[in-house]
């Protein structure tokens, strides 16, 4: 999926929480694809998005964050997101939408700040009791790439980002600044 793809109509169901349309005729939808449940970069980024998630709420971004880990392992690390995660093992929608892995998740230089930080917070908030540890056998691998789409009401993908690294996704403000640009969505059917 690149820009100007159109995403077939369908609904998805999160690990909690009602079902969402995608696409989503009054909104923007930020489908955005991680890792693993427990996934100490992942949860880096998550939390920059809860931080700000009443931003993105009010320029008519819906967040939905797709993992390939199974429903029952997300659900132990997701009852506090705000926003709708969706389980993916078989990795159907990785698939569908282009979404990679490979070596380069870990290996890249300009992974391993974001890496050391992840590590560094991911351990306090589990020292806590905020986060939990991941599972130690990960079904679907270790070395995803995170991918980013914004998908229009209409279902068309305005902006698309396929990362090259493990930490190489949107920031809230580059998102916003995304959805400030891109067509709005006719809230009248």
């Amino acid at each position: 999926m690149e820009p100007g793809s159109v995403v077939a109509a369908r609904t998805l169901t999160p690990v909690t929480g009602p079902d969402v349309a995608v696409p989503d005729p009054g909104r923007l939808i930020h489908l955005q694809f991680r890792r693993f449940a427990g996934c100490p970069v992942c949860n880096l980024h998550l939390r920059s998005i809860v931080r700000r998630h009443q931003e993105l709420e009010a320029a008519g971004v819906r967040e939905v964050v797709v993992f390939h880990s199974p429903a029952e392992e997300l659900r132990k690390h997701t009852d506090e997101l705000p926003f709708a995660v969706v389980a993916d093992p078989g990795k159907r929608l990785y698939r569908e939408f282009g979404v990679e892995q490979a070596p380069r998740a870990l290996l890249s230089p300009r992974a391993w700040g974001p890496i050391a930080r992840a590590l560094l917070t991911g351990a306090w908030a589990v020292v806590r009791g905020r986060e939990k540890l991941p599972a130690p056998s990960q079904p679907g691998g270790r070395l995803g790439l995170p991918a980013d789409f914004l998908i229009g009401g209409d279902g068309r993908v305005i902006a698309a980002k396929h990362g090259e690294h493990a930490y190489d996704q949107w920031s809230v403000d580059e998102l916003l600044a995304l959805a400030a640009r891109a067509p709005r969505p006719d809230p009248t059917p």
